[in-house]
């Protein structure tokens, strides 16, 4: 849930002063960053009613004068200098926060994070099913929304793999059967205006944002999108040719490699967690498969609605009664079983022999579990006792042993299917050996140490501290509600979490250690240069499997 990588010793600095020193820049920095955003949404739309009425601005030699005022301020203020003018202003003013002047860490006083508050929201139901979360947020003339649907491509066939992914692509770019994508893409960009698609391994989603004076237009461009969507032939071409360079591509990149192939070793290369899109399975993908994909799944009483920003919450539920009300539900509406999940290799060393890499890329680990286990809190708590700096492996595979630059141990749980445990880094060629054998150490001493009050509380306070920005803006917090909706966890869980984590013991984290920390299973996967790694992988067992990424050929077009 929180990245713990980049926190401060606590023998450097105070780990709760630093925490309150970074709330306080980040939630100036998110701010200014939302007013920049709002500022060039309303630059940029006013700057195209400037092109599409004709409208001459005097030029800095000369030129025709202004026939109207577009701007508030005044008629012969041009445009672009208005944008730059107050992104100068809005930066000029984090200036104070973002480099004041510098202090001994014990000259440092903050006061307490501030005690978690939800903002005001409201959740209802329209009569189609169609659930709906409103939250106001008036600080500035924006609005957003996303839908989640109920889906994933865990759910399309397996000799179709790549069927979610052009349903979710081709649903915004094929544009609607009231309107081309080239039209569609006009008028957003009139109003500088966004409205995007995508499916992805559990849900789907659709999402808008608009200056708060286009919400009527624009929502209705995101109503049609949802619920009318064309899926021209010649845009699903498209699709299929960006994911065939996607595959030409995918071993570029050994970090890729790694995480990819790693995800077979754990879940199973047919796995809808681990499979991958093929030449061959794009082929099998006619447009009548994205139409009956579609009408599976899109349907408001399959849908969650969350609408964050600048509007009234009466207008808005008017607005909704005027886009969805005519949309139907379908009663009979089928959600599949989760697929099953296995850990499919039971421990042992693969190696991906790249010859050109003068490093290794390690990943090792097993199948992990999901967020609503009991004892994630403590779990967590074990994460920060590994990681960051300060943390065990920091501290012996980095500082002490010099093996690497940068590596990590994490339980990292799923809302509804089981997580992994992961650890690894990258380390140079005759490395690596010794950086496998320092993880299996780090793993078994946790299990096998108590760990330290100082290690507890270090953690604890990592974990503690790092949960104020789970809720930075209105935006994040309406995410989360609507997450837990749809995954059916509770909507205080995260509040739960935070008193499980207070409540976590030295005993409570070796417990955990033991219970799931396996290394009898341990996967251990390395993408580099095998005759290079010197001592050889054999020094860990005498079978290293070797691993095959060469992508399948296309199939040849018939002449």
């Amino acid at each position: 849930m929180q990245d713990r990588r980049n926190q401060q010793h606590p023998n450097n600095v105070k780990n709760f002063s630093q925490k309150s020193l970074d709330y306080l820049q980040t939630s100036v920095f998110i701010r200014g960053l939302k007013t920049l955003k709002a500022t060039w949404q309303l630059g940029s739309k006013y700057v195209r009613k400037l092109a599409t009425n004709g409208i001459k601005v005097r030029g800095r030699h000369g030129g025709a004068t202004p026939t109207k005022s577009l701007f508030p301020f005044a008629s012969k203020v041009r445009p672009i200098a208005w944008i730059l003018t107050l992104t100068f202003l809005l930066f000029s003013s984090l200036m104070p926060a973002l480099a004041s002047s510098a202090k001994h860490y014990t000259e440092l006083n903050f006061s307490p994070l501030p005690e978690i508050k939800l903002p005001n929201y409201s959740r209802f139901q329209l009569e189609n099913g169609m659930v709906v979360y409103l939250m106001e947020d008036h600080e500035l003339p924006l609005v957003s929304g996303t839908a989640l649907f109920k889906t994933g491509d865990r759910l399309e066939p397996g000799n179709k793999i790549g069927l979610a992914e052009i349903v979710g692509t081709v649903m915004r770019s094929g544009g609607t059967k009231r309107h081309s994508a080239d039209q569609l893409n006009q008028l957003l960009e009139q109003q500088a205006a966004s409205v995007e698609t995508g499916i992805g391994t559990t849900s789907g989603s659709a999402s808008f944002s608009s200056l708060s004076e286009d919400l009527e237009q624009v929502f209705g461009l995101f109503a049609e999108v949802i619920t009318e969507p064309l899926f021209p032939q010649e845009k699903i071409d498209l699709a299929k040719t960006q994911l065939r360079g996607s595959i030409a591509r995918r071993n570029d990149e050994p970090d890729d490699i790694a995480s990819r192939e790693f995800r077979k070793l754990i879940y199973g290369g047919n796995s809808p967690y681990a499979r991958t899109v093929e030449y061959a399975t794009l082929d099998n993908i006619p447009r009548e498969d994205l139409q009956q994909f579609y009408q599976q799944y899109f349907y408001p009483n399959n849908m969650i609605l969350g609408i964050v920003g600048d509007f009234d919450s009466k207008a808005m539920r008017s607005l909704l009664q005027k886009q969805f009300a005519n949309w139907k539900p379908n009663p009979q509406i089928k959600r599949p079983g989760l697929p099953a999940v296995s850990q499919a290799k039971q421990g042992g060393v693969y190696l991906v022999n790249q010859p050109q890499l003068t490093q290794s890329n390690i990943l090792m680990g097993h199948l992990g579990g999901q967020f609503n286990n009991p004892d994630y809190p403590a779990l967590d708590v074990l994460n920060g006792v590994l990681n960051g700096f300060g943390g065990r492996l920091f501290n012996q595979v980095r500082s002490r042993q010099g093996l690497a630059y940068s590596v990590y141990g994490t339980w990292n749980p799923a809302f509804d299917y089981p997580g992994m445990f992961v650890a690894g880094g990258s380390t140079r060629s005759d490395a690596t050996v010794p950086f496998i054998q320092s993880i299996f150490t780090e793993i078994k001493r946790i299990q096998s140490e108590p760990i330290t009050p100082a290690e507890l509380a270090f953690a604890k306070e990592s974990v503690l501290n790092s949960f104020v920005f789970n809720f930075q803006t209105p935006e994040q917090t309406l995410s989360r509600l609507m997450r837990y909706e749809y995954y059916n966890y509770p909507q205080d869980f995260i509040f739960r979490y935070q008193r499980d984590v207070e409540k976590a013991t030295i005993k409570d984290v070796q417990r955990v250690a033991q219970k799931y920390l396996q290394p009898n299973k341990i996967v251990t996967l390395v993408v580099g240069n095998g005759n290079d790694i010197k001592p050889p992988l054999t020094t860990l067992t005498k079978d290293v499997i070797p691993v095959d990424i060469t992508i399948p050929e296309p199939k040849k077009a018939t002449p």
